[in-house]
């Protein structure tokens, strides 16, 4: 009996340091939260990019100039 009640006491320890970090951790730590920076989907090849990063042209969005020279040249013939 001596045996069981050594490791009810020791689980019971275990537990409430277990309890105590677990608490005290959740005041510490600021909520997390993702920017979520405005998308724009590339008139020429589709993949999604930053509206920071690309560049504009009349109503379209392009990933780099290359793609904007691309769609500007099919587009004029």
């Amino acid at each position: 009996m001596g045996l069981f009640r050594l490791l009810f006491w020791v689980a019971m320890v275990f537990a409430a340091i277990w309890l105590w970090r677990r608490l005290s951790q959740k005041g510490r730590r600021a909520p997390e939260q993702a920017v979520v920076a405005p998308m724009v989907r590339c008139s020429q090849c589709g993949i999604h990019v930053p509206r920071e990063h690309a560049l504009p042209h009349n109503e379209s969005w392009y990933c780099s100039q290359a793609h904007l020279e691309q769609d500007s040249h099919s587009s004029e013939r």
